[in-house]
């Protein structure tokens, strides 16, 4: 971490005393509380300690940089007939991509900071409250002019997903220099996630901070048209540790037609690692994921079975829960099957962002260990059981 002498010395009295306050600080080092206290700031800056009490800052933390809005669901009593009136339920709760990682990844033990924008207005300050009740850090955050973004979907009886519309005003509005006071924070963190809402200069800023750090890069496409503007910026220049593409975002990457048989994917995959990406991560939703990596063989996970309640964030846990197990020591493979069972506990939950996930209820739901990940094979990609397996 880039500190300087004095910080250094307060860090190392922190770490003796860490309920030590500024004039002991002082006292301790022949200097003033004036003085100390631009010292701590400082350090508060670089992220080094972490809000009040001068907590110092923990091995294995995140940056999540992405959207952050309300999410209004809407789910119907019975299937949705189209072009007219449907009875159902709403409600409305804490939401955005970038956001939702970052709390699944606080309620599994992560020390997590999120970067985002909300408005100045009653929902940002709902949104904000939720979120630090989680456990995230969040003195990062950008209030923006525009209104707190809002997430409407509208989920068919069965839970699956009709149609959203998104109002992400707030997320497109970030500029790069939103992020400069969190320049230190990135490059020292274990992880960066990118949410792809964010705005191609934004994303492409995160990634040059995070890479002569070494500061491995998580992306998240979210959409095909997001994954569109995301592609330019996949260069060998700025390596990425894993991009998390379905089927759809895949083809947006490439920009050109990607079917779901065994030899597509992997050279699709392929493409990607010639551009400087270790992992790629192809969801397939149902049917289980392939996990492709640079210079080895790749690989079909199955997904667990698990009754619907509501699809909503079930990837953005997935995403949380893969990230999660890598910085515990993980290899990607396992850390992927990690995520597949965190996505099947979401998805069994009405909530976005299940409130009682933890590592236990995890490791209770993976499937049996004795039953391997498997290399693919012909038709894998095509056989719609094989989730079920």
């Amino acid at each position: 971490m880039m500190l300087t002498q004095r910080e250094r010395e307060i860090i190392a009295l922190l770490r003796r005393d860490p309920l030590a306050g500024p004039q002991a600080l002082a006292d301790a080092l022949g200097s003033t509380r004036a003085a100390v206290n631009v010292h701590l700031s400082n350090l508060g800056k670089k992220g080094a300690i972490l809000g009040r009490g001068y907590i110092l800052r923990e091995e294995n933390a995140v940056v999540v940089v992405g959207g952050a809005n309300v999410d209004v669901k809407v789910r119907s009593l019975a299937p949705v007939r189209q072009r007219t009136s449907n009875p159902g339920r709403a409600g409305t709760t804490a939401g955005g991509v970038g956001r939702n990682i970052a709390e699944n990844l606080a309620r599994l033990g992560t020390p997590t900071h999120l970067i985002a924008a909300v408005g100045r207005d009653a929902a940002g300050e709902r949104l904000l409250a939720d979120t630090a009740a989680a456990g995230v850090r969040l003195d990062h955050v950008h209030r923006s002019a525009h209104p707190t973004g809002t997430y409407t979907a509208v989920l068919d009886a069965d839970g699956d997903l009709v149609v959203a519309v998104a109002d992400m005003a707030a997320t497109e509005a970030l500029a790069p220099e939103d992020l400069h006071p969190a320049r230190e924070l990135i490059a020292h963190a274990d992880m960066l996630v990118l949410d792809g809402n964010l705005p191609a200069e934004v994303l492409a800023h995160a990634m040059d901070v995070a890479q002569p750090a070494a500061v491995p890069v998580v992306i998240d496409p979210v959409s095909a048209p997001k994954a569109a503007l995301l592609a330019p910026l996949l260069t060998a220049r700025r390596p990425v540790f894993a991009l998390t593409p379905n089927l759809d975002e895949l083809r947006a990457l490439l920009g050109r037609p990607v079917d779901d048989s065994e030899a597509e994917v992997t050279a699709a995959a392929g493409t990607l690692h010639a551009r400087g990406v270790r992992h790629v991560w192809v969801r397939l939703g149902a049917r289980g994921s392939v996990l492709s990596t640079a210079g080895e063989e790749a690989a079909f996970l199955p997904a667990p079975p698990a009754e619907v309640a509501d699809v909503t964030g079930a990837g953005d846990a997935m995403l949380a829960a893969f990230v999660h197990a890598l910085l515990a020591g993980g290899d990607p493979l396992d850390a992927a099957r990690y995520g597949h069972a965190a996505a099947a506990l979401t998805v069994q939950s009405p909530a976005t962002v299940r409130p009682d996930l933890t590592p236990r209820l995890i490791e209770d739901a993976l499937t049996d260990p004795t039953e391997p990940n498997h290399p693919i094979e012909p038709n894998d990609l095509n056989d719609p059981m094989r989730s079920q397996r």
